[in-house]
């Protein structure tokens, strides 16, 4: 009987909510997992400790802006694939920031590539591109080849890096790959994103009758999806033949304003807790947002069917059940 070799796989970003579930995913089907990190401290690991997988990683520090330490990192580990989950991630504070934003999420995407072209050209490479990218469209879904207008500083990077991998597929033959994920949601999202941060604050908040919640514009619309079957479609893009680039989304879109409304009816809170703030508007905004999922079911075999009414439903009861709270 012949014994398969043990793939392995860096992750870059493995600290975020997607890192998080793909590491579980890939320990589950036997890989050894490198996680990188900017910085290693107690909590860094927070995500991975809350799925029970941290002690099934080996976390390596390297500055992705630094690519003779990519370099150190690719030669000592040899990995089979590569996934790129690491970037400025917040559309508000790349508004803030847009040099740092820009800078990181380009250079960090070129360093990886140039790293894997030098010292390993098989490895397959993964690169979390994002539907900002695609910002003022006039023409929906959102397929592949949607003309890009990218409305903030952070979907400028995240489209620069995209064309890069494209580049670096078409020059130089590497397996290198877009996943473009649409928003997606789980209890590890940071507190800071829209439907975690509606979700986790009227959980928390619910029976107090000085709370009131305080959002901008909720009235445009996104595709929302589940973190953890949108990470089966990464690792179902490497394991491909011919690398290619695919959107990953519900291919519905749902109002900000709706999500809200659902999960107050759910928690039995009054909608005059919801307050409109002006400091939480954004220079620029996509009014409505969904892509077309067809070809990662078809070619990728991808099974996503879930109803964003349904994810809120997860979402609701995971965050009751992470927050312990006995009352409900």
């Amino acid at each position: 009987m012949s014994l398969e070799k043990q793939r392995t796989a860096i992750i870059t970003g493995i600290t975020g909510q997607d890192g998080a579930y793909l590491t579980k995913l890939l320990f589950d089907k036997g890989y050894s997992i490198i996680g990188v990190t900017r910085s290693h401290n107690k909590d860094s690991l927070l995500k991975l400790k809350q799925l029970n997988i941290a002690s099934n990683v080996i976390i390596e520090e390297c500055d992705l802006i630094d690519l003779s330490s990519i370099i150190k990192l690719i030669d000592k580990y040899k990995p089979d694939e590569i996934y790129n989950l690491a970037a400025q991630s917040s559309v508000g504070v790349s508004f803030k920031q847009p040099i740092g934003t820009i800078s990181f999420n380009i250079i960090s995407v070129l360093n990886l590539l140039e790293a894997i072209r030098i010292i390993k050209p098989t490895i397959r490479f993964y690169q979390a591109s994002s539907s900002e990218m695609y910002g003022k469209v006039t023409n929906l879904p959102v397929t592949i080849n949607t003309p890009m207008h990218p409305l903030s500083p952070y979907a400028i990077s995240k489209a620069s890096a995209h064309w890069i991998v494209v580049n670096y597929r078409e020059s130089y033959g590497l397996h290198a790959c877009n996943g473009v994920l649409f928003n997606h949601e789980s209890v590890l999202r940071g507190n800071d994103f829209f439907v975690k941060k509606v979700i986790h604050e009227t959980v928390k908040n619910h029976k107090n009758p000085e709370w009131v919640l305080k959002v901008g514009n909720i009235d445009i619309k996104r595709d929302f999806g589940y973190s953890p079957n949108y990470v089966e479609a990464m690792w179902l893009m490497l394991q491909s033949d011919v690398p290619d680039d695919f959107i990953i989304c519900s291919g519905k879109s749902i109002s900000l304003r709706s999500i809200i409304e659902y999960t107050f009816a759910k928690l039995n809170v009054s909608l005059d807790k919801l307050v409109i703030d002006t400091d939480f508007m954004r220079p620029t905004d996509i009014e409505d947002i969904y892509g077309d999922n067809t070809p990662a079911k078809t070619k990728l075999n991808w099974n996503y069917d879930l109803d964003f009414y349904q994810v809120l439903e997860i979402l609701i009861n995971e965050e009751i059940q992470f927050l312990d709270l006995k009352s409900f």
